[in-house]
C-alpha cells in the first residue's frame, strides 16, 4: 500500500504537478543572477512555469480528446442523444460535453444545432452547461494543483449542475422561447465517412492547433494575473475578501466571474494563486465556474438564439447553482481537500 502511495504522490507532483519544471525554472532564474526572493522575480517564476506546465498539459488533453472526439462527429452525437429519454437522455448530454474542449462561445454553434435537430431543449442546455464547466483536461489540470479529490468532485457536481439545470428548463417548458429561425431550421443527416487512424490523428492535430491558437491569449492572460495575484496581493487582503470569515465569499466570486471571459485553462491559474493566498476551496471553484459558464460574450451570444425569458431562466439556474456547490465546497473542505 505504501508503495502505491508513492507511485501516486510522484504521479501527481512530478508528471501531473511538474515539481520538477518549476524547481528547474528556479534554478534557471538564480542561475542568471536574479534573487528568487524579490517580488518581480517570484512573478516571473510563476508565470514561465505556469504557462509552460499549462500549455504542455493543454496540448497533450486536446491531442488526446480530439482524437476520440472524431469517433463522434455532430450528426452521430445526434442520432446517439436521440435515443435517450427524459433524464437520461440530460445525462448523456452532460457527458459528452465533457469530451467538447470548447468554452462557453464555442458551445453554441453547436448548442444551435442540437435544438434544430430536433433534441429537447433540457437535453440540448445540459450540453451547454456542461461542455464549458466541466471537460477531461479540466480533469487533469485540476488534479495537479488541488489533488485528485478535489478534481473528481469538482467534475461531479458540474455534471449535476447540468443534469439538472437542462431536467428544470425542460420540466419548465420553454420551447417557445427559442428563436424561430431555430426551430424551423431543421438538420441534414449527413454519414460521415469512415475515417482512417492518420485522419483522426490529423484532426486531432488540426483541433489542438486551433484550439491552442484560441485558448493560448486567456491562458497567457490567466497565468498574468495569478502572478500578480500570487506575489502581489497580500494574503490578508484575500482572507478578508475570500476567506472564511466572509459569509458572502462565494456569492461575491460568483458574480465577479461573470463579466469575465476566458475558458477553464485560463482560469485555472488565477483559482491557483488565490487558494495559496487564503481563499475558500468553494470560492475558488465557484469563481472557476462562473466565468467559464456565464461570460458575457457567450450570454450575449446566446440571446441571439433564445428570448430574454429562457435566457434569465438559464443564467438564474446555473448562478443559483454554483452557488450552492461553492457553499458546500466550503463546508466540506476538510474532507475533500
Amino acid at each position: 500500500m505504501e508503495l502505491i502511495k508513492n507511485i501516486w504522490d510522484f504521479f501527481q507532483s512530478q508528471i501531473l504537478g511538474m515539481k520538477w519544471l518549476n524547481d528547474g525554472v528556479g534554478s534557471l532564474l538564480a542561475a542568471l543572477g536574479m534573487d528568487l526572493d524579490n517580488r518581480w522575480v517570484g512573478s516571473l517564476h510563476f508565470f514561465v512555469y505556469d504557462v509552460i506546465k499549462i500549455t504542455d498539459l493543454l496540448c497533450t488533453l486536446i491531442f488526446m480528446i480530439s482524437y476520440v472526439q472524431s469517433f463522434f462527429p455532430p450528426e452521430r452525437s445526434k442520432k446517439i442523444l436521440g435515443r435517450f429519454k427524459g433524464i437520461g437522455a440530460n445525462t448523456m448530454a452532460a457527458l459528452l460535453g465533457t469530451v467538447t474542449p470548447f468554452c462557453s462561445c464555442s458551445s453554441i454553434p453547436l448548442f444551435i444545432g442540437f435544438t434544430s435537430a430536433g433534441l429537447p431543449l433540457g437535453v440540448t442546455f445540459s450540453f451547454l452547461i456542461s461542455s464549458p464547466m466541466v471537460d477531461l483536461g479540466s480533469l487533469v489540470l485540476l488534479m495537479s494543483i488541488f489533488g485528485p479529490k478535489v478534481a473528481i468532485v469538482y467534475v461531479v457536481v458540474g455534471l449535476i449542475i447540468a443534469i439538472a439545470g437542462g431536467t428544470l428548463i425542460e420540466k419548465l417548458k420553454m420551447e417557445k422561447y427559442v428563436e424561430e429561425f431555430i426551430l424551423k431550421a431543421g438538420s441534414v443527416d449527413i454519414s460521415s465517412p469512415e475515417l482512417t487512424i492518420k485522419d483522426r490523428l490529423n484532426y486531432a492535430k488540426e483541433q489542438m492547433i486551433s484550439t491552442f491558437k484560441k485558448v493560448m491569449p486567456y491562458v497567457l492572460i490567466g497565468v498574468g494575473i495569478g502572478a500578480l495575484i500570487h506575489n502581489w496581493i497580500p494574503e490578508s487582503w484575500v482572507e478578508t475578501a475570500l476567506g472564511s470569515n466572509n459569509p458572502f465569499g462565494v456569492f461575491i466570486a460568483t458574480i465577479i466571474g461573470l463579466p469575465m471571459y476566458a475558458d477553464i485553462f485560463g482560469t485555472i491559474p488565477i483559482a491557483e494563486a488565490l487558494f495559496a493566498k487564503g481563499a475558500q476551496l468553494g470560492v475558488v471553484l465557484a469563481f472557476m465556474m462562473s466565468v467559464t459558464t456565464l461570460s458575457l460574450p457567450s450570454i450575449v451570444m446566446l440571446r441571439r438564439a433564445v428570448k430574454p425569458k429562457l435566457l434569465v431562466t438559464f443564467v438564474a439556474i446555473c448562478t443559483v447553482g454554483i452557488i450552492i456547490v461553492g457553499y458546500l465546497f466550503n463546508i466540506f473542505q476538510s474532507f475533500i481537500a
